[in-house]
């Protein structure tokens, strides 16, 4: 025999009131957190059981008993959903009330089975959100109980606005920090769908968390104390039907920088929209070697156009003379670069050549700067393109002779960025009998056939497997990444690892940086005097 008790709910008082439909009330009460222990009745009697509940409330309980069904049914008694299946003595159930209630419950099983039935919590619409990550900071932390009384976040803006953002703290972080670190966080203000972080030290395109309702949108990031990073905030980043590439990229369509930093890269940008905003840590290496010096002397760059048979197109190349210059001498360098607009531009390669030839730091050094004809190629030709590597050893180092520009294979470093410094160590590998040396800054090595950042390939790090099966080449690698880049980090630590396991001569560094032009300008002095020393 099946007997069934019926649980309504419906907008009531706290606590829940029991009656049955044919006689008077009984007594029984039902609140959350305390169960209700009764039992099926045999004669058919079976109390009904109010429950307080509003639409969108999350409902969530339990039933203890053998066999016991427990179902959803409208005020008419008609089937909603199975709430429990009869299967295990202690059944968990959970749903929200909606807008058409009341809901009762029905329960059936043995007769005169023993049940107890707790609803275990009940969460208003209103109060169903999110936790708030833990916060670390402990200027955050004192925020948070100052919303708690009602106060506005004016004081706390203001205080940010007179010492500049983002926000640096040591003392009171939680967890605590390493001495060797410190805790960054980068603030935003107002009412925004989203705001996310161009430039994360994670080395993605990181959400911002909001603090409760305010307009305090933060992340924060324990960094060395060593760090350099360049940054850009985006507030409602569009959101719509796209490949994964073009709505990562969207980021780009609202982008600015920091208004509450006044440390900007380059230091004059056009707008809000123009340029990088600046935090650098109290132990940020500082380097001479990229400010102009007006009694340094200055080399010569001249811009020139050369066509590839090989390639099919046409591309700028720029030539750096050193001041003094003498062609055929023995002791000269080469520098052969790729994105050589872009490392003249921002990095501004010619004043750090500039300064190290003065210096006597590096050798005296001709450089070729060699652009692209297009960002297309540029992803075409720089991973691992055998025509491209043909092109540079067989047309632009013939072309370079004849603008009296040499240098012995030992005194000569091909190199680039990213997908830049992944060529340079392809090139260089396959033509050590033209580069002796391969710098390469951040080099894209997870790169394989077919892959791109969006879509990784099923086997990375090509490159890394070539260098592992081919014989030992007569070239000398340098090779850096920084520590917030992530897959290239991992990428180019295991080619380290490969060029120990083939005896390979090398340098390797890694800085507390990302992934960019303006970290690269930083560090590409130091990759220059390592090859390059007199």
């Amino acid at each position: 025999m099946v007997i069934a008790l019926v649980v309504v709910a419906c907008n009531s008082s706290a606590k829940l009131r029991a009656s049955e439909n044919a006689s008077p009330p009984a007594a029984a009460t039902l609140t959350i957190g305390e169960p209700l222990n009764d039992s099926l009745d045999a004669q058919g009697n079976s109390p009904t059981i109010v429950i307080p509940a509003s639409a969108g409330d999350f409902i969530r309980g339990a039933i203890d008993g053998e066999q016991l069904v427990l179902s959803l049914v409208d005020s008419a008694g008609n089937h909603i959903r199975q709430l429990t299946a009869g299967h295990g003595k202690t059944q968990t159930f959970m749903f929200v009330v909606a807008s058409e209630g009341p809901y009762a419950f029905s329960i059936s099983g043995p007769a005169e089975e023993k049940f107890s039935l707790t609803l275990r919590s009940s969460i208003p619409l209103a109060e169903q959100k999110a936790p708030q990550p833990e916060l670390q900071s402990p200027r955050l932390r004192q925020l948070q109980q100052e919303l708690l009384k009602d106060q506005s976040t004016d004081q706390f803006w203001s205080e940010i606005g007179a010492a500049g953002a983002p926000l640096v703290e040591s003392e009171g972080v939680m967890p605590p920090l390493p001495e060797s670190d410190a805790l960054v966080t980068f603030l935003w203000r107002g009412d925004h769908r989203n705001v996310r972080l161009f430039g994360a030290p994670s080395g993605d395109h990181d959400e911002l968390h909001r603090l409760g309702d305010s307009d305090v949108w933060y992340r924060s990031y324990r960094v060395p104390r060593d760090a350099r990073i360049d940054y850009r905030f985006a507030p409602d980043v569009p959101v719509f039907d796209g490949s994964p590439w073009e709505r990562r990229r969207a980021i780009l369509a609202t982008a600015q920088r920091d208004p509450l930093n006044k440390l900007c890269f380059p230091a004059d940008p056009v707008d809000n929209y123009g340029g990088s905003s600046v935090v650098e840590l109290p132990d940020a290496p500082q380097t001479i070697w990229i400010e102009s010096n007006p009694e340094t002397p200055r080399g010569v760059v001249t811009r020139h156009q050369l066509t590839s048979k090989t390639l099919g197109n046409t591309r700028d190349i720029h030539l750096y003379r050193p001041d003094g210059y003498r062609p055929g001498d023995p002791e000269n360098g080469l520098l052969v670069v790729f994105d050589g607009d872009k490392y003249l531009q921002q990095i501004d390669a010619a004043t750090i050549l500039d300064n190290l030839i003065a210096a006597k730091a590096i050798r005296s050094t001709t450089a070729i700067f060699v652009s692209n004809p297009s960002p297309e190629s540029r992803s075409v030709e720089l991973p691992c393109n055998p025509d491209f590597a043909n092109f540079i050893a067989s047309e632009l180092i013939p072309w370079a002779r004849t603008q009296e520009i040499t240098a012995s294979p030992a005194n000569s470093v091909i190199a680039g960025a990213s997908y830049g410094g992944l060529a340079a160590a392809y090139i260089g590998h396959a033509h050590p009998e033209i580069f002796g040396n391969a710098y390469c800054q951040s080099g894209s090595f997870w790169w394989s056939p077919g892959s791109r950042p969006t879509l990784p390939a099923s086997e990375p790090e090509w490159l890394a497997r070539q260098i592992a099966d081919a014989p030992r080449q007569p070239i000398r690698f340098h090779l850096e990444a920084g520590k917030f880049e992530a897959d290239i980090l991992n990428s180019t630590r295991h080619l380290r690892d490969v060029l120990t396991a083939k005896g390979y001569t090398f340098t390797h560094r890694e800085y507390a940086s990302s992934h960019g032009y303006f970290y690269w300008r930083y560090t590409f002095a130091n990759g220059l005097i390592d090859l390059l020393q007199p």
